[in-house]
């Protein structure tokens, strides 16, 4: 069936709350108004005001209230209108939800989900266009997920309900309205592993999230160009799937990790590391990495455009990485 990104989301969150009744939604505008980005539109009126929950502009306050909610044996799905946002609710999402089940010697689980809108591409300023996951991927005790697909979109969130640890959940913004075609029986998804979106023999192009549609572009343009590019769609940011990425390197002998966070200090530092800690003697370059400008995400479209990864941008590291190898 034809379907779009934010309606797979929709559809999974109303799958989860079909097949449990403890499973509910609460977050800024999530009810009357459908969500800062319509993804619970018609819900509200299916499921009621119970399950579907307006809170105050108070992230510290629903966040742990959701905290509160896991505790007591509910299955929240807390959604934050923003990445950026979330920083007002680090203390409970760090400092509380994360460390829970090691602080109390696993006596207490925390089974909560926390989505949010993530990246920037759409000229909301800086305050609204961060990529942020990667800090967030730093932190033991969570779970970080990043739905680059449809199927991703519509059936992640099931498996991350029953992970009894808190999930976080990022959304690219920019990939609300994308299309696609999305199986009527679309389920639930496997959120360990990596994906192989194209195979290649000659790059790995590592990427995640929203840049993923920039770097297929890209590796469409090098294999006009006689590069054959894999890419390699993370998926799950922490754990990150060590296996997938080994594999995919040793097959290709180079990579170009594709990251919309900055440079300095990023995901893509973390798997790049990693590349030359367990598979250094495969490589036949060094490890390229495309990630935005070092400034706050600009307003200007022309600025914004300028300071994230671009297929532009990524088919010039591969095409530089490819000759370093010779």
């Amino acid at each position: 069936m034809k379907s779009s990104y934010r309606e797979a989301l929709r559809a999974g969150i109303r799958d989860a709350m079909i097949r449990d009744e403890r499973v509910f939604l609460m977050g800024e505008d999530v009810g009357a108004y459908g969500g800062s980005f319509a993804v619970s539109l018609g819900l509200l009126e299916e499921f009621g005001p119970d399950r579907i929950r307006d809170t105050p502009l108070s992230e510290s306050g629903f966040v742990g209230a959701g905290i509160g909610a896991a505790l007591g044996g509910m299955r929240p799905i807390v959604e934050i209108m923003t990445v950026n946002f979330s920083l007002l609710a680090l203390d409970q999402i760090v400092n509380n939800a994360a460390t829970l089940l090691h602080m109390s010697g696993g006596q207490f689980h925390v089974p909560l989900v926390i989505r949010m809108t993530t990246g920037a591409g759409r000229q909301l300023g800086a305050q609204h266009s961060h990529s942020l996951e990667g800090w967030y991927a730093h932190i033991p005790g969570l779970r970080i997920l990043a739905p680059a697909t449809l199927e991703d979109a519509r059936g992640m969130l099931w498996t991350a309900l029953q992970d009894p640890d808190p999930v976080l959940i990022f959304e690219h913004g920019s990939l609300y309205n994308v299309p696609g075609d999305l199986a009527d029986d679309a389920g639930p998804v496997d959120i360990d592993t990596a994906a192989i979106r194209r195979p290649g023999n000659d790059i790995s192009l590592i990427t995640y999230g929203g840049t993923l549609p920039a770097v297929l572009d890209a590796a469409k343009q090098l294999a006009a160009d006689g590069i054959d590019a894999e890419v390699l769609d993370l998926r799950t940011l922490r754990p990150l799937d060590d296996a997938a990425i080994m594999a995919s390197v040793t097959r290709t002998h180079r990579a170009v990790v594709v990251d919309e966070g900055w440079r300095s200090g990023s995901l893509s530092a973390e798997v790049s590391a990693r590349i030359t800690e367990q598979v250094f003697f495969d490589l036949d370059a060094p490890v390229g990495r495309v990630c935005s400008a070092e400034v706050p995400i600009p307003y200007a479209k022309h600025l914004e455009l300028a300071a994230l990864p671009s297929a532009a941008r990524v088919v010039a590291a591969a095409k530089e990485t490819v000759d370093a190898g010779g």
